[in-house]
């Protein structure tokens, strides 16, 4: 077959696959453009979840008459002065955005540069450019991007619902608007406001903003530096977590990305603290030298590739467990506000003159308690002979409540505690200083297993040999491209051995850590945590009860369990007060 040149617009559009993969793509190059442009004002406007209609308008340096054209041609951009790209300091630097969104949508661009008489618009459809045309606009740029992928109807087969992509709008101008408090963003969809964000708002008001009120009463500030890396933001308290990920924003020198070296490493640090299917709320930024990353992976930029991963990766995990550790037992300021109105009365005060208090069915199964265990209760509130002080942070256990939860008086109120979270957070502590100070008992087994690798797989895993053998994982070559092991940790029980093995390869592909057995070993040190721990249900005396507190007083992390629920809710005498009307 006879090789031919393709058609210009053809290579548009094949670029515009790459850059241009739904609505959202359009937004996020299109607002890069403008913060670029040092905009400090971007509207943007959308109908149909961006399909047939989408419009950025900023208050940016424009674009020059002469340069309106050219701005609209494959690999043209004024921002790779250099021609250096190991030394990226803008958003955008391929030239690829503006030629690809045109070649796939009817595209206006409208553009007065500051200090311009007036402005100049240009209109491109499916490629084919319009002339230049005066046009009347204020100083800063407007793109507008009709009937997208109107001249590629295949691709509309892959858009999802309008809702869907909304979303993916609202999640993009989100990302941006975090690491840029300075700019004020504007979102309307069908005419109709969706997100607005001020201008003059600092960092913790935008988290606010986006990640919700309760975001910043539950966020730890995180501050490293260590050689050339910078790590700042804000990551929450364990307790304050969520079911999905969605909310955990990452930047690389202010760029928004997604990269799997930082996504694993927040899951390392906080795996002692939350189960697998929970996630904690973050944003960080990481200011790394230009040189150290390559952020020109793909057309979307949001892959990167860092020098060395492995000096961030360490560099996340040691500042977010660092600042886990300064916290303590600290846990989620949203949980007092949860138990403030659980006990809120169902009228306001003064409305009746009987108690408007309402409570649970006396059945059995709601209320295990009648007027001998009340009696109890009250028993174990003047048995204060074992410790009476409540300068302990913790205070001082005055009861049991329905054999579960220990209610402790302080100074300032009182502490409701989960006696089996606690406890259970008690014992993974000390079980994981006996992991670290012991070696790790294993067992032999009586028939090796064999596994079968590739070539490249079986040397990654055997360069790794000694770290897995602190772990009690005991390999070595066995012909071929075959491994043999012959001992396993013996905490691991029954198991999918081969399975393991070909998860520690993929792990090691990723990040040259070998993070599936030590998760594996973590999550088992947390069973056994749980299975040895002070079950709910057991009756406890005070001096039990005060042991306890003590212990939790003393031990890192006890404001939760190791699966990130709370231990312990603590009510401040003036959250009493407002109870009763007294505030």
């Amino acid at each position: 077959m006879t090789i031919r040149l393709l058609p210009k617009n053809l290579i548009n559009q094949i670029a515009a696959g790459e850059v241009v993969e739904r609505p959202a793509s359009v937004v996020k190059e299109l607002v890069e453009n403008a913060i670029d442009a040092g905009a400090t004002n971007i509207q943007i406007s959308i109908r149909e979840g961006g399909r047939s209609y989408i419009a950025i308008r900023d208050n940016g340096h424009g674009i020059a008459k002469d340069d309106l054209s050219l701005a609209l041609e494959r690999h043209a951009t004024s921002k790779l002065l250099d021609d250096d790209l190991f030394n990226i300091g803008t958003l955008g630097f391929r030239g690829e955005a503006l030629p690809s969104i045109a070649s796939v949508s009817r595209l206006s661009l409208t553009s007065r540069p500051k200090g311009a008489d007036s402005a100049w618009s240009i209109t491109v459809e499916g490629g084919e450019k319009g002339l230049l045309k005066p046009q009347a606009y204020p100083e800063g740029t407007e793109v507008e991007v009709k009937d997208l992928f109107f001249a590629t109807p295949a691709r509309l087969k892959f858009m999802r619902s309008i809702t869907t992509e909304t979303n993916h709008i609202i999640d993009v101008v989100q990302r941006l608007a975090l690491a840029h408090p300075n700019i004020a963003f504007e979102l309307k969809n069908d005419q109709k406001t969706i997100l607005s964000f001020h201008k003059d708002d600092n960092a913790l008001q935008r988290c606010d903003a986006v990640m919700g009120k309760d975001f910043t009463p539950n966020a730890m500030r995180i501050n490293l530096t260590r050689d050339h890396v910078t790590l700042n933001g804000y990551a929450s308290v364990p307790t304050f977590n969520r079911g999905l990920s969605d909310l955990q924003f990452l930047y690389v020198n202010n760029r928004p990305v997604k990269d799997k070296v930082l996504n694993s490493s927040i899951r390392v640090a906080y795996q002692d603290f939350l189960a697998r299917d929970r996630h904690p709320l973050v944003v960080l930024f990481l200011t790394v030298p230009t040189n150290e990353v390559d952020v020109n992976v793909h057309p979307a930029k949001t892959e990167i590739r860092f020098r060395e991963p492995n000096l961030i990766r360490s560099s996340i995990i040691g500042a977010l467990k660092h600042t886990l550790h300064e916290t303590g037992h600290r846990t989620s300021s949203t949980l007092v506000d949860t138990a403030l109105r659980a006990f809120q009365p169902s009228v306001p005060y003064g409305k009746s003159h009987q108690s408007s208090l309402t409570f649970p069915l006396r059945e059995a199964e709601h209320l295990p308690y009648d007027a001998g265990s009340y009696g109890k209760v009250l028993e174990k509130f003047a048995d204060q002979s074992s410790d009476n002080s409540q300068a302990h942070p913790l205070g001082s256990a005055r009861a049991q409540i329905l054999k579960t939860y220990i209610l402790s008086e302080s100074e300032d109120g009182f502490i409701i505690v989960d006696q089996h979270a606690a406890h259970e957070r008690l014992v993974y502590e000390k079980m994981k200083i006996d992991f670290a100070n012991n070696a790790i008992k294993r067992q032999c087994l009586l028939v090796p297993e064999i596994v079968e690798l590739a070539n490249h797989e079986k040397e990654r895993l055997l360069s790794h040999q000694n770290e897995l053998q602190h772990f009690g994982l005991y390999i070595e070559p066995f012909g071929g491209n075959a491994i043999l092991i012959r001992e396993v940790p013996s905490l691991l029980g029954d198991f999918d051995i081969k399975g393991l093995i070909r998860d520690l390869v993929d792990e090691l592909k990723l990040h040259g850590q070998a993070l599936s057995l030590k998760e594996k070993m973590q999550e088992i040190l947390g069973t056994f945590a749980c299975h040895s721990s002070i079950r709910a249900g057991r009756q406890l005396n005070i001096v039990e009860m005060n042991a306890l507190l003590r212990q939790m007083e003393n031990t890192p992390h006890s404001g939760q369990c190791n699966h990130g629920r709370p231990t312990y809710v603590k009510l401040l005498k003036s959250d009493i007060e407002k109870l009763f009307g007294r505030r």
